[in-house]
């Protein structure tokens, strides 16, 4: 699972001050989300446009029909068998930029760590995204955990190396190839 994630804004990451420079071009840049992003929070998300790859502002979380809240992710496994998941995984498919995300020790520490790529400073997940009442949303795709998450989790982000992002979102035959290979090892940091 994927509950909470991060952007960072510092200089030296390029990937993501230029992604933040277009959405605040394109959006009020009050709101953009940075730092903490937290599910229904508005936040950056990489799609095809005129095909090219383009940051919009769209708000993390499918409606949860059957009860209050938002589904926050779609399962890799069962993504193309789900009713909601089905037809964006064709048609939708979208990069969450981010410099790593949370996950929380289940025991009684309750301890919060922040993962990360040990070598990039970005994070690319994969997504997708529909609209629901004129309202713009995604969700993140999430995937077996591998070594470096399973003492803390047993899902992780299905995560796009740099060079897979336009794949992803643009050939929905690698996209589905992405989508059950095996993620890449994370660095963990307690916070």
């Amino acid at each position: 699972m994927c509950g909470r994630y991060v952007i960072f804004t510092k200089q030296e990451n390029r990937e993501i001050i230029n992604i933040m420079n277009e959405i605040n071009i394109k959006y009020n840049p009050e709101e953009a989300r940075t730092g903490e992003i937290f599910p229904t929070n508005k936040a950056p998300i990489l799609i095809s446009e005129n095909d090219q790859i383009t940051p919009v502002l769209y708000s993390w979380g499918f409606p949860n029909f059957k009860n209050k809240g938002v589904i926050i992710n779609a399962r890799a496994e069962t993504a193309e068998e789900k009713r909601m998941f089905r037809e964006s995984l064709i048609l939708r498919r979208c990069v969450i930029p981010s410099t790593g995300f949370f996950e929380w020790k289940k025991d009684a520490s309750k301890q919060k760590y922040l993962f990360t790529l040990t070598e990039e400073k970005t994070l690319y997940m994969a997504g997708l995204y529909n609209e629901f009442n004129g309202e713009s949303r995604f969700v993140i795709l999430t995937t077996a955990a591998n070594p470096s998450m399973t003492e803390v989790h047993d899902r992780m982000p299905v995560i796009l190396n740099g060079d897979k992002l336009k794949s992803w979102i643009s050939d929905t035959s690698q996209a589905l190839e992405i989508l059950h290979g095996a993620p890449p090892m994370l660095m963990k940091t307690a916070v």
